[in-house]
């Protein structure tokens, strides 16, 4: 009865482009990556504010839960005819580069790397006294090959894949931002289907969230495998040293409240408290 045709391997545009799509209603459904909307909307990024959570174990109940960060994601999205039926994980993001191993916020200093368009995260980075550059992603590769760039922001899976372990020998497993997407359909689209069809859409998005984000968890081990044995030096922070990345990246936070909202963030701080 619903035929669905699948356009792999970014064939229709990147996630800007489609978003944008399926907001007027030329494309009917996608997986997107809100970080990338922020030239859409700047509260689509709002969970790339550094060190909201460091671990999968926080990362199930802020990201997959009921807080503020899946409502606003989703509100948000709505606002652009955009209907959420469900959330996939990309990974956490870390850091390669091709001088050194790195393990505290002073390793930073004076780096030269590629950062995405996000204020939050682009912010942390400058910050610690990085030479922040935001550079085309399709340019990045002959960026570090070239040494326009020392290393690039970026999460173990995306970086294998794109080959930036070719020229970067180093990765640390930062976990400063857990980056997740959205898999969208467009809003008159899915009114105009029954409220049986609508049900159907709305448990299939939750169990492929649950399946992928299981699946992806067991990718990222192999991927790191797969870097060791091509000779990347991996680099796990302890305890200690996570400590002081979050809380150098969390006293940030405040700096951003004419973009995303002092009560939005008073909100996910009071979120994140009650954790503890």
């Amino acid at each position: 009865k619903i035929k669905i045709t699948v356009y792999p391997a970014s064939q229709l545009g990147g996630d800007e482009v489609m978003a944008k799509d399926i907001s007027r209603g030329t494309l009917d459904m996608s997986f997107i990556n809100q970080g990338s909307l922020a030239g859409l909307d700047p509260l689509l990024d709002f969970h790339y504010l550094p060190y909201i959570v460091t671990n999968y174990e926080e990362a199930d109940k802020i990201y997959y839960g009921d807080g503020i960060i899946p409502k606003l994601m989703e509100e948000t999205l709505l606002k652009y005819d955009m209907v959420t039926l469900g959330l996939f994980e990309n990974e956490f993001r870390g850091v390669s580069n091709s001088v050194k191993p790195i393990s505290s916020v002073e390793d930073l200093k004076g780096l030269k790397l590629r950062v995405p368009g996000s204020q939050a995260i682009y912010g942390f980075f400058e910050k610690a006294g990085v030479q922040a550059e935001v550079m085309p992603f399709d340019e990045l590769y002959m960026g570090l090959q070239q040494g326009t760039v020392d290393g690039q922001d970026n999460g173990l899976l995306l970086t294998y894949d794109s080959n930036f372990h070719e020229v970067n020998k180093y990765y640390t497993l930062l976990n400063h931002v857990y980056a997740t997407g959205s898999i969208v359909i467009n809003k008159q689209l899915f009114e105009s289907l029954s409220e049986e069809e609508q049900e159907i859409f709305k448990r299939v998005g939750k169990e492929v969230q649950e399946w992928q984000v299981a699946e992806n968890r067991k990718e990222v081990q192999n991927y790191r495998e797969k870097m060791e044995a091509e000779g990347v030096e991996f680099t796990d922070l302890t305890e200690e040293q996570i400590r002081e990345f979050q809380e150098f990246g969390i006293s940030q936070w405040d700096d951003y409240a004419d973009v995303y909202g002092e009560d939005r963030i008073n909100a996910l701080k009071e979120e994140l408290e009650a954790l503890k």
